[in-house]
């Protein structure tokens, strides 16, 4: 035959499949549109969230050629003036940027103090929209907001703001609203005199955008200026700014994006499964094929067409899918995926023709590759052998099989201990890769091993089911697959999910001691209650006693995030007392002693006993390292000193969140007034006891893993129908054999009966085989993957009932998908059944 004939044998192949299987053709081809939409989906929102942000950045920064940034709490002025004398600058345009706390409001607002005039020269596209308000805009409560601002605070030109100071209130006046296209996000426009009045920063700014004169080298200019520059004070790239959300949400998004190809994984593998059984069910009708005249070959690419097929389909429905549910995403969820950080307002959807072709191109390929070893075994087959019947050689397959999958294995066991690359856990995701393959290869060399030990127990039913299994090994191995696949997937993301959680919930726990928490809006740089504000609240009958911390940003790398700095405890072995250590130092110290989180020791190679320069008060303060803590709710890594090393350094005795232990019968609702009505602001200060914040951050936990379950989910879903196909092709390739067992005597209900006893066998042997791998994969994503990925440690806690409920779940639905499907098979005569075998 020349191609036409392999076309015919395809076609006529693919036909007969759709007239016999319709249903199984249908779920396979949802399966794998599921595992594209997925990818595509979660693709999409990613970038669509990430181009946004990178739009508002640049808006931010203008056409500047060098940030300048500092501290939140600012620099002296006279930085600026020493920049305007350098010869290589043509431009300045000075900066204070602040999260504005917002009176009556737990969030906050940034805003920017900008001075018009430079401001038009770099940030034309921020400041031109303004127009002829420009000089009303100096005004000294004047501030002009974005449509995103405005709709989010419910404001209309005109309309008070109201602002927090310290712990008192001021009200600015809403001079206008910018275009919608000004500015994509909520923000706020100052005069940069008004800002520096207004929120108690005279002399002070926090960023210069600078404009290098042409000719001039840009990186030789800001490697100059950072010598230059007071402490604290660094000169970035532009770049550096727009795309530290693509930095800080990196690890998370490429995770979020590899469990999604779980799902196109075990997609895959349900091809393979759907596959494989087919071409077991049609042994004979391609054995015919075969000798009838068409070549090995032709066969393999006929059936390697049939997988292409369903790829095909499968991909082209799962990319239209997947655009849905990336813009019901950017719609209704503004982007956010779980973990808060890529929330985009207004994000629109970015969907460029080339990727789009890729996920169609990724779900053919990976159909591809699910449909060839059937495709190849198929076509080795030899015709007389097939034609007798019979499950093949599985004997040799075994054999070859079982040293491909101890060597993956004893190769993804070595990759797990290899470093990351660029902060993410390459290797971490290659050894999961190669653990999970090499336990689906050693499969059949384990069931053969397995069902060879199995000893006779005298009961009828249960040694022919056994003898069932050992003769029909390949079926058995394929059965044993789909349920090893999904459910050890299943077992490792259930392990580290509740490791994490119960970690998570330990660490809440050791921070959280007190009966009520406070604190200012979280993440802003205007509202602190001073040292009054703290004896006031201290001195309220009814408290035992009361702790006030202080929390501020800092830059110590200008390629990184900030880092926190948190000022608590009275005492150094205080503050040590109060953090979850993971390892700590008792040797004496010359320096003052700072803990580090984890996060800052993996990202700045910091270890304990090191000296550690922190930017306090425009000089480098020495600290040493004393210890690491564990630290859940900073990615770019924090530092902790005692707060009376901190006042002592900085001279500043501002706080903005606290711990209040209550004395025996007070009620924390009539505290909470009573703290309220002592403060200025008291509405917009986060009151909350204890255990409602417990709470409220385990709910925040599981939301940050809601996409985790479900993409989980899924993957077991697809699983679980590759376990359905799995029973309902073995039934119908065994109807011969039913019609013979009938003929020799063996009841109806005996014959269902083995079929239950081979589901509970196969589920059994299964379960325990995927638990066994599930335990393997969460060691690597509890101390791989998850460590090398968001640099922090959880402790391996083993959900022991959750996973016997899930177990004992699957070896039922095993053994009644296994009872239905022979139920069908047996409906037929057992005359015409045996005689289809002859």
């Amino acid at each position: 035959m020349n191609a036409t004939g392999s076309f015919s044998l395809w076609r006529i192949l693919l036909l007969a499949q759709l007239r016999e299987q319709p249903m199984r053709f249908l779920v396979t081809v949802l399966a794998l549109a599921l595992g594209v939409a997925l990818g595509t989906s979660v693709f999409l929102v990613n970038t669509s969230a990430l181009n946004e942000f990178g739009l508002a950045t640049k808006r931010l920064v203008g056409e500047a050629d060098i940030v300048i940034r500092g501290p939140r709490e600012g620099f002296a002025e006279q930085v600026f003036v020493d920049l305007a004398r350098n010869p290589s600058i043509s431009a300045l345009s000075p900066v204070l940027e602040l999260e504005v706390a917002l009176s009556g409001r737990d969030d906050t607002l940034k805003v920017l103090g900008l001075d018009p005039f430079q401001a038009a020269t770099l940030q034309p596209a921020l400041i031109g929209d303004i127009g002829e308000g420009i000089f009303q805009l100096f005004d000294p409560d004047a501030i002009y907001l974005s449509s995103a601002a405005a709709q989010a605070l419910k404001l209309q030109r005109g309309d008070p703001l109201p602002v927090t100071v310290g712990s008192s209130a001021k009200t600015l006046r809403v001079l206008g609203i910018l275009p919608e296209g000004a500015y994509p996000q909520p923000l706020g426009l100052m005069d940069i005199a008004s800002a520096q009045w207004t929120f108690n920063a005279v002399g002070r700014l926090n960023r210069i955008d600078v404009r290098l004169k042409p000719g001039t080298d840009v990186d030789a200019l800001r490697r100059d200026l950072g010598k230059a520059l007071p402490a604290g004070v660094l000169a970035i790239a532009p770049q550096v700014e727009r795309d530290r959300a693509v930095t800080v949400t990196r690890a998370y998004r490429v995770n979020l994006n590899m469990l999604a190809l779980v799902a196109l994984f075990t997609g895959a593998f349900l091809v393979f499964s759907t596959q494989s059984l087919s071409v077991l069910r049609r042994r004979r009708s391609l054995a015919l094929l075969r000798a009838l005249g068409a070549t090995q070959s032709q066969l393999r690419r006929a059936l390697l067409g049939e997988g292409l097929a369903l790829g095909a389909v499968g991909s082209l429905l799962g990319v239209i899918l997947g655009l849905l549910i990336a813009a019901a995403i950017l719609k209704f969820l503004t982007a956010d995926l779980g973990n808060g950080q890529l929330r985009a307002v207004g994000a629109s959807l970015r969907a460029a023709p080339l990727q789009l072709l890729a996920f169609f191109a990724i779900g053919i390929a990976v159909a591809g590759v699910g449909a060839w070893v059937p495709a190849r075994n198929a076509a080795r087959q030899p015709p007389a052998r097939a034609l007798k019947g019979g499950d093949g050689d599985y004997q040799s397959a075994a054999q070859l099989s079982w040293r491909s999958g101890l060597g993956l294995l004893l190769l993804g066991a070595a990759l797990a201990w290899l470093p990351p690359i660029g902060g993410l856990p390459i290797f971490g995701y290659a050894a999961i890769a190669a653990l999970l393959l090499g336990a689906v290869l050693l499969v059949p060399a384990v069931t053969l091993k397995g069902l060879g030990l199995a000893p006779r127990t005298g009961r009828v039913v249960l040694d022919t089911a056994v003898a069932q299994l050992r003769e029909n090994v390949g079926l058995s191995a394929l059965s044993l697959a789909s349920i090893i696949v999904s459910f050890s997937l299943m077992v490792a993301m259930a392990i580290m999910i509740h490791s994490f959680r119960v970690s998570f919930d330990h660490w809440l726990g050791k921070l959280l001691p007190a009966d009520l928490q406070l604190r200012e809006p979280f993440g802003n740089d205007t509202a602190f209650w001073s040292s009054a504000d703290q004896a006031s609240l201290a001195a309220i009958p009814g408290i035992s006693s009361v702790e006030f911390r202080r929390t501020r940003q800092l830059l110590l790398d200008p390629k990184r995030a900030p880092v926190t700095l948190i000022a608590r405890g009275a005492s150094e072995a205080e503050t040590a007392a109060q953090l979850p250590l993971v390892r700590s130092a008792q040797a004496p110290r010359a320096n003052s002693s700072a803990w580090i989180s984890e996060a800052l020791q993996d990202l700045y190679g910091y270890k304990v006993g090191d000296a550690i320069a922190v930017p306090l008060a425009g000089r480098m303060i020495p600290f040493t390292v004393a210890g690491v803590w564990r630290d859940y709710a900073r990615l770019s890594g924090s530092i902790v000193i005692s707060r009376d090393t901190y006042q002592a350094d900085t001279g500043d005795t501002g706080a903005n969140e606290g711990s209040v232990w209550l004395k025996p019968g007070v009620e924390a609702a009539s505290m909470e007034k009573l703290l309220r009505s002592r403060l200025n602001d008291g509405d917009a200060v986060e009151i909350t006891t204890t255990a409602a914040l417990h709470e409220r951050s385990l709910k925040i936990f599981d939301r940050a893993f809601a996409i985790t379950y479900a993409l989980e989910a899924i993957a077991v879903i697809i699983g679980l129908t590759g376990v359905s196909f799995a029973a309902s092709s073995t039934a119908l390739a065994r109807r011969a054999e039913f019609g013979m067992l009938r003929h020799i005597g063996m009841l109806r209900t005996q014959i269902i009966g083995m079929l239950a006893d081979e589901g509970i066998l196969t589920s059994a042997f299964g379960v325990i085989y995927g638990l066994a791998l599930g335990i393997a994969l969460s060691l690597v994503l509890v101390y791989v993957i998850n460590r090398q990925s968001f640099n922090w440690s959880i402790d391996l806690d083993v959900p022991a009932r959750l996973l016997a409920l899930l177990s004992l779940v699957l070896i039922g639905a095993a053994a009644i998908t296994a009872v239905i499907s022979g139920r069908a098979a047996l409906s037929q005569d057992a005359v015409r059944a045996v005689r289809e075998d002859w």
